[in-house]
Protein backbone atom coordinates (compact mmCIF):
# COMPACT_ATOMS: atom_id res chain seq x y z
CA UNK A 1 0.00 0.00 0.00
CA UNK A 2 2.80 2.43 0.69
CA UNK A 3 4.61 2.24 -2.58
CA UNK A 4 0.92 2.38 -3.98
CA UNK A 5 0.69 5.85 -2.33
CA UNK A 6 4.24 6.65 -3.44
CA UNK A 7 4.11 5.94 -6.85
CA UNK A 8 0.63 6.94 -7.39
CA UNK A 9 1.65 10.39 -5.82
CA UNK A 10 4.59 10.52 -7.91
CA UNK A 11 2.73 9.61 -11.13
CA UNK A 12 0.27 12.64 -10.72
CA UNK A 13 2.84 15.11 -9.54
CA UNK A 14 5.05 14.73 -12.87
CA UNK A 15 1.59 14.46 -15.41
CA UNK A 16 0.13 17.70 -14.11
CA UNK A 17 3.61 19.75 -13.93
CA UNK A 18 5.02 18.33 -17.10
CA UNK A 19 3.79 15.27 -18.14
CA UNK A 20 0.34 16.63 -19.11
CA UNK A 21 1.82 20.35 -20.53
CA UNK A 22 3.89 18.25 -22.54
CA UNK A 23 1.44 16.43 -24.51
CA UNK A 24 -1.00 19.43 -24.77
CA UNK A 25 1.89 20.77 -26.57
CA UNK A 26 2.51 18.08 -28.71
CA UNK A 27 -1.20 17.18 -29.64
CA UNK A 28 -1.63 20.88 -30.20
CA UNK A 29 0.86 20.10 -33.31
CA UNK A 30 -1.31 17.66 -34.42
CA UNK A 31 -4.69 18.35 -33.91
CA UNK A 32 -5.20 21.61 -34.16
CA UNK A 33 -8.78 23.90 -34.58
CA UNK A 34 -8.38 27.07 -35.59
CA UNK A 35 -10.40 30.34 -34.83
CA UNK A 36 -12.44 31.63 -37.67
CA UNK A 37 -11.19 35.42 -37.20
CA UNK A 38 -12.69 38.27 -38.72
CA UNK A 39 -12.95 42.34 -38.27
CA UNK A 40 -16.38 43.05 -37.28
CA UNK A 41 -16.96 45.39 -34.62
CA UNK A 42 -19.67 45.67 -32.55
CA UNK A 43 -20.74 47.61 -30.11
CA UNK A 44 -18.63 46.23 -26.35
CA UNK A 45 -18.91 47.06 -22.84
CA UNK A 46 -15.82 47.12 -20.64
CA UNK A 47 -16.50 46.41 -17.14
CA UNK A 48 -14.04 47.17 -14.26
CA UNK A 49 -14.86 46.11 -11.22
CA UNK A 50 -13.06 48.21 -8.34
CA UNK A 51 -13.02 48.69 -4.15
CA UNK A 52 -11.03 51.59 -3.25
CA UNK A 53 -8.96 51.99 -6.18
CA UNK A 54 -8.80 55.51 -5.90
CA UNK A 55 -4.59 54.90 -6.73
CA UNK A 56 -5.28 53.52 -10.24
CA UNK A 57 -9.19 53.79 -11.48
CA UNK A 58 -8.44 57.23 -13.63
CA UNK A 59 -5.40 55.61 -15.12
CA UNK A 60 -7.89 52.37 -15.83
CA UNK A 61 -10.25 54.50 -17.59
CA UNK A 62 -8.55 56.56 -19.54
CA UNK A 63 -6.66 53.58 -21.04
CA UNK A 64 -9.58 52.23 -22.07
CA UNK A 65 -11.27 54.70 -23.08
CA UNK A 66 -7.99 55.22 -25.98
CA UNK A 67 -8.01 52.04 -26.98
CA UNK A 68 -8.46 51.15 -30.93
CA UNK A 69 -11.69 51.22 -31.28
CA UNK A 70 -14.81 53.11 -32.23
CA UNK A 71 -15.61 55.17 -30.07
CA UNK A 72 -19.70 55.14 -30.91
CA UNK A 73 -19.45 51.37 -30.00
CA UNK A 74 -17.50 51.33 -26.82
CA UNK A 75 -18.77 52.13 -23.32
CA UNK A 76 -17.10 51.44 -19.78
CA UNK A 77 -18.73 50.87 -16.63
CA UNK A 78 -16.64 50.87 -13.33
CA UNK A 79 -18.81 48.62 -11.19
CA UNK A 80 -18.07 50.28 -7.54
CA UNK A 81 -18.07 47.11 -5.13
CA UNK A 82 -18.98 49.92 -2.25
CA UNK A 83 -16.04 51.93 -2.61
CA UNK A 84 -15.13 54.11 0.57
CA UNK A 85 -12.52 56.54 -0.38
CA UNK A 86 -12.73 58.85 -3.89
CA UNK A 87 -13.11 55.61 -6.25
CA UNK A 88 -16.31 56.89 -7.01
CA UNK A 89 -15.65 60.40 -7.30
CA UNK A 90 -12.82 60.21 -9.38
CA UNK A 91 -15.62 57.90 -12.27
CA UNK A 92 -18.18 60.41 -11.65
CA UNK A 93 -15.84 63.36 -12.75
CA UNK A 94 -14.55 61.66 -15.93
CA UNK A 95 -18.27 59.99 -16.75
CA UNK A 96 -19.35 64.17 -16.83
CA UNK A 97 -17.34 64.67 -19.63
CA UNK A 98 -17.28 61.14 -21.90
CA UNK A 99 -20.71 59.87 -22.00
CA UNK A 100 -19.38 56.29 -22.59
CA UNK A 101 -18.42 56.78 -19.20
CA UNK A 102 -20.89 54.93 -15.93
CA UNK A 103 -20.45 54.77 -12.95
CA UNK A 104 -22.50 51.64 -11.11
CA UNK A 105 -22.69 51.58 -7.51
CA UNK A 106 -22.52 48.19 -6.08
CA UNK A 107 -22.83 47.49 -2.06
CA UNK A 108 -19.97 45.76 -0.92
CA UNK A 109 -20.51 42.14 -1.97
CA UNK A 110 -17.53 41.13 -3.77
CA UNK A 111 -15.97 40.95 -7.26
CA UNK A 112 -18.70 38.85 -9.21
CA UNK A 113 -21.63 40.59 -7.43
CA UNK A 114 -20.24 43.74 -8.87
CA UNK A 115 -19.51 42.54 -12.01
CA UNK A 116 -23.28 40.65 -12.47
CA UNK A 117 -25.12 43.78 -11.36
CA UNK A 118 -22.98 45.94 -13.97
CA UNK A 119 -23.96 43.50 -17.06
CA UNK A 120 -27.67 44.26 -15.76
CA UNK A 121 -26.63 47.93 -16.96
CA UNK A 122 -24.36 47.09 -19.71
CA UNK A 123 -25.63 47.51 -23.20
CA UNK A 124 -22.52 45.55 -25.49
CA UNK A 125 -22.86 42.59 -27.33
CA UNK A 126 -20.17 41.76 -26.56
CA UNK A 127 -19.08 42.50 -22.59
CA UNK A 128 -15.12 42.57 -21.65
CA UNK A 129 -13.65 42.32 -18.03
CA UNK A 130 -10.84 43.88 -16.55
CA UNK A 131 -9.27 44.22 -13.46
CA UNK A 132 -9.00 48.14 -11.83
CA UNK A 133 -4.88 47.48 -11.72
CA UNK A 134 -4.51 46.73 -15.51
CA UNK A 135 -3.07 48.56 -18.65
CA UNK A 136 -4.41 47.22 -21.68
CA UNK A 137 -2.47 47.34 -25.04
CA UNK A 138 -4.12 50.29 -27.80
CA UNK A 139 -4.70 47.09 -29.74
CA UNK A 140 -6.35 44.62 -27.28
CA UNK A 141 -10.20 45.10 -27.55
CA UNK A 142 -9.93 44.64 -31.35
CA UNK A 143 -7.86 41.59 -30.98
CA UNK A 144 -10.30 40.10 -28.29
CA UNK A 145 -13.20 41.22 -29.96
CA UNK A 146 -12.18 39.64 -33.64
CA UNK A 147 -12.29 35.43 -32.03
CA UNK A 148 -16.29 35.95 -32.29
CA UNK A 149 -16.78 36.15 -35.73
CA UNK A 150 -16.21 32.14 -34.73
CA UNK A 151 -19.65 31.43 -33.99
CA UNK A 152 -18.29 28.44 -31.97
CA UNK A 153 -16.24 31.30 -29.53
CA UNK A 154 -18.29 32.12 -26.43
CA UNK A 155 -15.13 33.49 -24.23
CA UNK A 156 -11.99 34.13 -25.25
CA UNK A 157 -8.83 35.62 -22.59
CA UNK A 158 -5.88 37.59 -23.39
CA UNK A 159 -2.26 37.61 -22.53
CA UNK A 160 -1.28 39.00 -19.15
CA UNK A 161 2.36 39.97 -19.27
CA UNK A 162 3.28 40.86 -15.86
CA UNK A 163 5.65 43.44 -15.32
CA UNK A 164 9.02 42.86 -13.39
CA UNK A 165 8.69 42.65 -9.93
CA UNK A 166 10.40 44.90 -7.37
CA UNK A 167 10.82 42.27 -4.70
CA UNK A 168 11.25 38.67 -4.71
CA UNK A 169 8.21 37.34 -6.58
CA UNK A 170 8.36 34.56 -8.90
CA UNK A 171 5.30 34.96 -10.27
CA UNK A 172 6.79 35.80 -13.75
CA UNK A 173 8.79 32.58 -14.33
CA UNK A 174 5.24 30.07 -13.41
CA UNK A 175 3.06 32.39 -15.59
CA UNK A 176 5.15 32.26 -18.76
CA UNK A 177 5.08 28.56 -18.22
CA UNK A 178 1.19 28.39 -17.52
CA UNK A 179 0.15 30.47 -21.09
CA UNK A 180 2.04 27.99 -22.98
CA UNK A 181 -0.22 25.23 -21.86
CA UNK A 182 -2.92 27.63 -22.29
CA UNK A 183 -2.35 28.68 -25.35
CA UNK A 184 -2.17 24.97 -26.60
CA UNK A 185 -5.44 23.79 -25.26
CA UNK A 186 -6.61 26.79 -27.19
CA UNK A 187 -5.49 25.18 -30.34
CA UNK A 188 -7.00 21.69 -29.58
CA UNK A 189 -10.05 23.34 -28.56
CA UNK A 190 -10.78 25.31 -25.12
CA UNK A 191 -8.77 26.56 -22.37
CA UNK A 192 -9.24 25.23 -18.72
CA UNK A 193 -9.05 28.43 -17.38
CA UNK A 194 -8.67 32.22 -18.47
CA UNK A 195 -7.60 35.48 -16.43
CA UNK A 196 -9.02 38.25 -14.52
CA UNK A 197 -7.30 41.24 -16.23
CA UNK A 198 -8.55 41.07 -19.86
CA UNK A 199 -11.20 38.69 -21.03
CA UNK A 200 -14.34 39.00 -22.97
CA UNK A 201 -17.73 36.96 -22.98
CA UNK A 202 -20.90 36.73 -25.73
CA UNK A 203 -23.89 38.97 -23.84
CA UNK A 204 -25.51 36.19 -24.56
CA UNK A 205 -23.65 33.67 -22.95
CA UNK A 206 -23.01 35.65 -19.83
CA UNK A 207 -23.58 33.58 -16.54
CA UNK A 208 -24.83 34.87 -13.38
CA UNK A 209 -22.15 32.98 -10.73
CA UNK A 210 -22.61 32.51 -7.35
CA UNK A 211 -20.33 35.49 -6.12
CA UNK A 212 -18.16 32.99 -3.95
CA UNK A 213 -16.53 31.81 -6.89
CA UNK A 214 -15.09 33.92 -9.77
CA UNK A 215 -15.05 33.99 -14.13
CA UNK A 216 -11.65 32.73 -14.31
CA UNK A 217 -12.10 28.76 -13.88
CA UNK A 218 -16.21 28.55 -14.04
CA UNK A 219 -16.24 30.75 -17.37
CA UNK A 220 -14.74 28.53 -20.02
CA UNK A 221 -15.83 25.16 -18.67
CA UNK A 222 -19.72 26.55 -18.71
CA UNK A 223 -18.87 27.34 -22.04
CA UNK A 224 -17.52 24.08 -23.28
CA UNK A 225 -20.46 22.87 -21.35
CA UNK A 226 -22.95 24.64 -23.40
CA UNK A 227 -21.04 23.47 -26.93
CA UNK A 228 -19.37 26.43 -27.53
CA UNK A 229 -15.29 27.21 -27.16
CA UNK A 230 -13.49 29.88 -24.38
CA UNK A 231 -10.14 30.56 -26.52
CA UNK A 232 -6.83 32.32 -25.56
CA UNK A 233 -5.55 34.99 -28.48
CA UNK A 234 -2.05 35.73 -27.58
CA UNK A 235 -2.07 39.41 -28.86
CA UNK A 236 -4.79 41.04 -26.97
CA UNK A 237 -2.24 42.02 -24.37
CA UNK A 238 -2.77 43.31 -20.69
CA UNK A 239 0.03 44.43 -18.45
CA UNK A 240 -0.38 44.19 -14.65
CA UNK A 241 2.36 44.77 -11.78
CA UNK A 242 2.75 41.37 -9.94
CA UNK A 243 2.97 41.37 -6.09
CA UNK A 244 5.96 42.34 -4.84
CA UNK A 245 7.04 38.90 -2.44
CA UNK A 246 6.70 35.44 -2.66
CA UNK A 247 4.53 36.01 0.57
CA UNK A 248 2.39 38.53 -0.48
CA UNK A 249 1.28 35.92 -4.33
CA UNK A 250 0.72 33.09 -1.82
CA UNK A 251 -1.70 35.15 0.33
CA UNK A 252 -3.32 36.11 -3.33
CA UNK A 253 -3.07 32.59 -4.63
CA UNK A 254 -4.93 31.59 -1.37
CA UNK A 255 -8.10 33.05 -1.37
CA UNK A 256 -8.05 31.90 -5.58
CA UNK A 257 -7.98 28.30 -3.92
CA UNK A 258 -10.22 28.85 -2.01
CA UNK A 259 -12.83 29.37 -4.74
CA UNK A 260 -11.29 27.39 -6.76
CA UNK A 261 -12.13 24.18 -4.59
CA UNK A 262 -15.37 25.57 -4.06
CA UNK A 263 -15.86 24.59 -7.70
CA UNK A 264 -13.96 21.00 -7.70
CA UNK A 265 -15.72 20.31 -4.32
CA UNK A 266 -19.27 20.59 -6.30
CA UNK A 267 -19.24 17.91 -8.44
CA UNK A 268 -20.18 19.85 -12.06
CA UNK A 269 -17.07 20.53 -13.48
CA UNK A 270 -16.46 17.46 -15.46
CA UNK A 271 -20.19 16.66 -16.40
CA UNK A 272 -21.03 16.81 -19.89
CA UNK A 273 -17.35 17.43 -21.37
CA UNK A 274 -16.09 15.22 -24.16
CA UNK A 275 -13.22 13.01 -23.05
CA UNK A 276 -10.19 15.38 -24.43
CA UNK A 277 -11.81 18.17 -22.27
CA UNK A 278 -12.75 16.22 -19.48
CA UNK A 279 -8.88 15.09 -19.27
CA UNK A 280 -7.33 18.49 -19.93
CA UNK A 281 -9.68 19.99 -16.92
CA UNK A 282 -8.25 16.99 -14.46
CA UNK A 283 -5.25 16.92 -15.64
CA UNK A 284 -4.96 20.58 -15.29
CA UNK A 285 -7.45 22.10 -12.79
CA UNK A 286 -8.21 19.15 -10.14
CA UNK A 287 -4.80 17.47 -10.39
CA UNK A 288 -3.26 21.14 -9.70
CA UNK A 289 -5.13 21.94 -7.06
CA UNK A 290 -4.89 18.45 -5.16
CA UNK A 291 -0.85 18.93 -5.71
CA UNK A 292 -0.47 20.11 -1.75
CA UNK A 293 -2.12 16.56 -0.34
CA UNK A 294 -0.38 14.65 -3.29
CA UNK A 295 3.52 16.78 -1.82
CA UNK A 296 2.23 15.48 1.49
CA UNK A 297 1.00 11.99 0.41
CA UNK A 298 4.65 11.78 -1.56
CA UNK A 299 6.58 12.84 1.59
CA UNK A 300 4.97 10.60 4.05
CA UNK A 301 5.42 7.48 1.75
CA UNK A 302 8.94 8.28 1.36
CA UNK A 303 9.95 8.99 4.83
CA UNK A 304 8.31 5.39 5.06
CA UNK A 305 10.08 3.62 2.72
CA UNK A 306 13.66 5.11 3.06
CA UNK A 307 14.61 1.55 4.04
CA UNK A 308 13.34 -0.34 1.29
CA UNK A 309 15.66 1.43 -1.47
CA UNK A 310 18.23 3.52 -3.30
CA UNK A 311 14.85 5.33 -5.22
CA UNK A 312 12.52 5.86 -2.07
CA UNK A 313 16.30 7.60 -0.35
CA UNK A 314 16.98 9.32 -3.65
CA UNK A 315 13.29 10.82 -3.82
CA UNK A 316 13.23 11.62 -0.07
CA UNK A 317 16.71 13.46 -0.30
CA UNK A 318 15.50 15.27 -3.29
CA UNK A 319 12.14 16.45 -1.46
CA UNK A 320 14.27 17.47 1.63
CA UNK A 321 16.74 19.17 -0.85
CA UNK A 322 13.67 21.58 -2.19
CA UNK A 323 12.23 22.12 1.29
CA UNK A 324 15.42 23.36 2.46
CA UNK A 325 16.18 25.62 -0.57
CA UNK A 326 12.90 27.25 0.09
CA UNK A 327 13.55 28.01 3.57
CA UNK A 328 16.87 29.16 2.65
CA UNK A 329 16.58 31.60 0.42
CA UNK A 330 13.77 33.78 -2.21
CA UNK A 331 13.76 31.84 -5.11
CA UNK A 332 11.52 29.23 -7.44
CA UNK A 333 11.93 26.50 -4.40
CA UNK A 334 9.84 28.75 -2.07
CA UNK A 335 7.64 30.00 -4.32
CA UNK A 336 6.82 26.32 -5.74
CA UNK A 337 6.39 25.29 -2.06
CA UNK A 338 4.57 28.12 -0.39
CA UNK A 339 1.96 27.89 -3.41
CA UNK A 340 1.86 24.18 -3.23
CA UNK A 341 1.35 24.17 0.48
CA UNK A 342 -1.43 27.39 -0.74
CA UNK A 343 -3.87 24.44 -2.43
CA UNK A 344 -3.92 22.62 0.77
CA UNK A 345 -4.41 25.48 3.43
CA UNK A 346 -7.07 26.99 0.99
CA UNK A 347 -9.08 23.06 0.96
CA UNK A 348 -9.17 23.20 4.39
CA UNK A 349 -9.87 27.14 4.75
CA UNK A 350 -12.82 26.41 2.30
CA UNK A 351 -14.17 23.24 4.17
CA UNK A 352 -14.22 24.62 7.83
CA UNK A 353 -14.82 28.20 6.78
CA UNK A 354 -16.18 28.54 3.06
CA UNK A 355 -15.62 31.18 1.05
CA UNK A 356 -16.10 34.32 1.56
CA UNK A 357 -16.88 36.66 -1.56
CA UNK A 358 -15.09 39.62 -0.74
CA UNK A 359 -11.67 39.91 0.42
CA UNK A 360 -8.87 42.95 1.05
CA UNK A 361 -6.48 43.43 -1.84
CA UNK A 362 -2.93 42.73 -1.27
CA UNK A 363 -0.90 45.79 -1.47
CA UNK A 364 2.28 46.30 -3.97
CA UNK A 365 0.46 45.12 -7.16
CA UNK A 366 -0.72 48.70 -7.56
Amino acid sequence: MLKLVFWGSAAALAWTHAGYPAAAVLAARVRTRPVRKGGAQPPISVIVPAHDEEGVIERRVENLLGLDYPADRLEVIVASDGSTDRTNEIVDRIADGDPRVRLVRAPRAGKVAAQNLAVGEATGEILAFSDANAVWAASALRKLVRNFADPEVAYVCGQLRLERPDGTNREGAYWRYELLVREAESRLGSVTAGNGSIYAVRRSEYVHLDPRVGHDLNFPYLMVQRGRRAVYDAEAVSFEKPTPSIESEFRRKLRMFEQSWLTVLRGDILRGLDPLYAVQIFSHRHLRYASGLVHILLLGSSVALAREGLVYRAALALQLGVLAAAAARPGLPRYYVLISAGTLIGLARCLRFGVSTTWDRVEGAR
